[in-house]
């Protein structure tokens, strides 16, 4: 059996619903923090702050998490990663840590903050580096929350995760620089992963999370097509490889399948359509495991 650390907060909400998606349900109330997965693989479950995820992780404590790349560098700990997740804290896809400072500023690069200048910022070990590289002296104040509000009145300078600048043009600052950018990933224990028996199971439930996430912007359209129509049709339709194509019982007919992405599909059925298919039908998928 594994143990597995999820993280709580921002994430909490779209890895619980990966995991029920994935048929691993996490069943628990709202203040339980030792939650239970129905499958025989996992053992322990539990519901933590992001932030400290990837230190348990190398700790031994968890074989298996799921935290943020900026944090696995924050915290220093030497942990295996085994697969990226399209979902932030913000949304969808990769978000950045980013230097700001307010917009009455004469600055426009990193390059260009005045020594012992006051920064903010949840990432005081990956701050500190990157200054320390450019040479330029600072001062450091952990940030708890709002960082962006600090900046200018008690603050310089902001260092703080950001998918679009939006909140940070909000509050009347400007991004002069970039440090990294992160990504919701999931990460193992080294000496978990070297362990075949355990690397089995972890490998397994990582095929089915991926499987939803490959899943999540498919589905399956099946049609009927007359024969006539058959190749014309199937050289224009998208698919995974190629399509599924099987003969209708007495007649001259085809069934036809393939999986296409969503956003096509409102483009796509009017054209098959046009190309002669019937009784089309989209179908949603659960998951895909290549």
């Amino acid at each position: 059996m594994i143990n597995i650390a999820l993280p709580k907060g921002s994430l909490e909400e779209q890895t619980l619903q990966l995991f029920k998606e994935a048929d691993l349900e996490v069943r628990r109330t709202d203040r339980d923090y030792n939650p239970q997965i129905n499958d025989n693989r996992i053992g322990k479950v539990k519901i933590l702050r992001p932030q400290e995820i990837p230190t348990y992780i190398e700790m031994g404590y968890f074989d298996l998490g799921i935290s943020g790349l900026d944090w696995i560098h924050e915290s220093g700990a030497r942990v295996k990663e085994m697969a990226e997740l399209n979902y932030s804290k913000t949304g969808k896809g990769n978000v950045k840590i980013v230097i700001a400072v307010h917009q009455s500023e004469p600055i426009t690069t990193v390059q260009e903050i005045r020594p012992d200048s006051r920064i903010t910022t949840e990432y005081p070990k990956i701050t500190k580096e990157f200054f320390e590289n450019l040479n330029i002296p600072v001062r450091l104040f952990p940030s708890y929350g709002a960082s962006e509000a600090k900046v200018p009145d008690l603050m310089d300078v902001v260092v703080d995760l950001t998918e679009t600048g939006t909140t940070l043009r909000k509050n009347g600052l400007k991004i002069i620089g970039q440090i990294m950018e992160s990504y919701t990933t999931i990460i193992a224990n080294i000496e978990s992963f070297e362990d075949p028996v355990k690397r089995k199971e972890m490998e397994e439930i990582i095929t089915l999370l991926m499987g939803v996430i490959d899943a999540r912007n498919k589905v399956l359209l099946t049609m009927n097509v007359p024969a006539q129509a058959l190749e014309s049709l199937v050289a224009t339709l998208p698919a995974l490889k190629k399509p599924t194509v099987a003969q209708l019982h007495g007649i001259d007919y085809f069934s036809l399948e393939t999986v296409v992405l969503k956003s096509q599909v409102n483009t796509l059925i009017p054209n098959l359509k046009a190309f002669g298919a019937e009784d089309i039908l989209e179908i949603p998928i659960t998951k895909i495991v290549r």
